[in-house]
């Protein structure tokens, strides 16, 4: 990693902490989430990606407003997203549990870095 990719993971995960922060008091059941990047082919490739405790409280939450808090702080931060529809992908505890034995980094994998 270049350092000038260095300093932009960092910046992202300090936006990316703090929406964190504010959806986990805006968003029942929203528990965490992270981010994965290529940076061959940033910004294209930033994908951030929620999780929920379950899919009934993944369904109710409102995405549209997730979505705009996590592209506001990575705004703020001065980190541009060319296509935010495709940022942010949300998933849930249960459904890794249910299809991945809860082994996130291989449920991880399927959200490929484009």
């Amino acid at each position: 990693m270049r350092k000038t990719d260095k300093k932009t993971d960092n910046a992202i995960r300090l936006a990316l902490t703090e929406a964190c922060e504010i959806a986990l008091t805006r968003h029942p059941g929203f528990e965490w989430l992270t981010h994965l990047v290529d940076y061959n082919r940033f910004p294209e490739s930033l994908t951030v990606v929620c999780v929920f405790d379950t899919t009934a409280n993944l369904a109710k939450t409102d995405q549209q407003a997730l979505s705009t808090l996590i592209l506001d702080k990575l705004a703020a931060s001065n980190i541009r997203v060319n296509n935010p529809r495709r940022l942010v992908r949300c998933d849930s505890e249960e459904s890794c549990l249910a299809q991945h034995d809860g082994r996130w980094h291989e449920r991880l994998s399927r959200f490929t870095v484009h």
